[in-house]
């Protein structure tokens, strides 16, 4: 089949291109949603314009929080064009307590993002948020239809709700309301952003997916995603669109955003180049029409999470069976020689930081570093939980190729934070979180280590990944 084919039945919503079974007729209204959008953009610059605060905190989890925070980080760097950042936006996406109590209320409006409206995270920071400041005008949410988050914002009579196409998954949403509203509160001109989504060449996204698709089963499955600087976060959103949409049934399409040239045998390389925040829209939509023909080509099914339900589910039997069971924890001086031993040819490392946000530099230099001591092999690196809902569908779901390390920082009581309501802190929630998704990587085979990570870490590893003891660093995966 040819691209137009396959795009021809895209559009008809056609389930037959993914496997028996699949949730295609429930996930396919981001196909259409910009062209409502487009229709809605001046009702929702008005309501923008009626908000009177100068921050605003959006809480969320998953897909459905990283199209904003890109939104948000590349309108604050200025490289949105003449789309100043109209209000500041922060984008809280964490159950890390150091996070959450630097959560400043004092001049925001919270917008509360979650598709089902019962996802733990977003329910606890908005219980948290609600402690803090309970004036129900400055809140508004963002849900499908029906949900009890829904029902909590008339109850208490939220200046806005919402109602989102419930056809629509996560990390497909960016150009529905999901997306839109954050944008519009930053000062983007949303019918701008849709119209430029819906003017894509969409044979050229379909040939997009069906490449890397066809590449990945080819043994170039690391799909090297080469961004601007000023556009690094979008590569973040497309990191977490693909890793959940393909990575299943052993089989999968291993992002590994990134701003400089990256190469090797096992690596699929796409340069992306946003120039202007319509550009930025355009390439959400054309990635989530890649993103669905790769599927086919995979022969998974693109639109569902499996293994990030899995994942859920371990940390709620963690907080029913309270006290945390331990960590096996290493220390940091372990790390290096333990990635030297465990890594082979084809692998890939995943750097999962339980830490407070506000480390990205660190976290970059960190991925590099064990990019370089590996002999330029894939490496990802991402805040957790945040990840739990994305892309950690693809460390458990995708190829065994994995190589998982928790960079854990140390519970402190005395920063902790209580859930108002919960019988359990923040503290304790991410702990929970850490050890249900290291239970989940033990128990598909995964290879994974735990690493305590405090005080100089960042400093400590860095140095040791790029020394050895006879001051030579290997000369590729596993060492020489």
């Amino acid at each position: 089949m040819t691209a137009s084919d396959i795009l021809r039945r895209i559009e008809s919503r056609d389930p037959t291109l993914w496997p028996e079974g699949n949730v295609s007729q429930d996930r396919l209204g981001w196909l259409d949603v910009p062209g409502r959008l487009a229709a809605e953009a001046a009702d929702l610059a008005a309501w923008a314009a009626t908000i009177d605060q100068g921050h605003v905190i959006l809480l969320g989890m998953g897909g459905s929080s990283l199209g904003p925070a890109v939104l948000a980080a590349v309108a604050a760097e200025g490289a949105a064009g003449p789309h100043a950042a109209r209000r500041r936006v922060t984008v809280c996406d964490t159950t890390d307590p150091q996070t959450v109590a630097g959560l400043d209320f004092d001049d925001a409006f919270v917008v509360v993002s979650s598709k089902s409206g019962t996802t733990l995270e977003p329910n606890a920071l908005l219980a948290h948020a609600w402690s803090q400041m309970a004036d129900p005008r400055r809140y508004a949410v963002i849900t499908d239809p029906g949900t009890p988050l829904a029902a909590l914002g008339d109850e208490r009579g939220f200046h806005r709700t919402f109602l989102n196409p419930a056809d629509i998954g996560g990390r497909y949403s960016v150009l529905s309301f999901f997306g839109m509203v954050p944008a519009a509160l930053c000062g983007y001109d949303v019918a701008e952003l849709c119209e430029a989504a819906l003017a894509i060449d969409r044979t050229e996204a379909v040939d997009l997916g069906l490449a890397m698709g066809a590449a990945a089963l080819a043994g170039s499955d690391k799909v090297t995603i080469v961004v601007p600087e000023a556009f690094r976060s979008f590569g973040l959103w497309i990191e977490q669109l693909i890793a959940e949409s393909t990575g299943k049934q052993g089989r999968g399409c291993v992002p590994v955003p990134t701003t400089e040239a990256e190469s090797g045998p096992d690596r699929h390389v796409v340069t992306v180049s946003p120039g202007s925040a319509a550009e930025l829209a355009a390439q959400f939509l054309r990635w989530e029409l890649a993103t669905a023909a790769a599927g086919h080509v995979l022969d998974v099914d693109p639109f569902d999470e499996p293994n990030v339900a899995e994942s859920k589910h371990n940390t709620a039997a963690v907080l029913d069976a309270l006290p945390l069971p331990a960590i096996e924890t290493v220390p940091v001086s372990a790390l290096t020689p333990w990635l030297d031993a465990t890594v082979r040819p084809g692998d890939y490392v995943s750097i999962q930081a339980y830490v407070p946000f506000g480390v990205d530099r660190d976290l970059a230099h960190l991925r590099t570093a064990v990019r370089d001591r590996l002999g330029g092999l894939a490496v990802t690196a991402g805040y957790g939980p945040r990840f739990l809902h994305s892309t950690g569908q693809l460390h458990k779901g995708g190829p065994a190729s994995v190589v998982a390390v928790q960079l854990l920082a140390p519970a402190d009581p005395a920063a902790d934070v209580p859930i108002p309501g919960s019988a359990y802190s923040f503290g304790t929630l991410i702990g929970a979180q850490a050890v249900g998704d290291r239970q989940s990587l033990e128990a598909h085979g995964r290879r994974v280590l735990s690493v305590a990570w405090e005080g100089a870490a960042w400093q400590e590893a860095l140095d040791s990944l790029a020394t050895r003891a006879n001051g030579q660093a290997p000369s590729g995966p596993g060492g020489s």
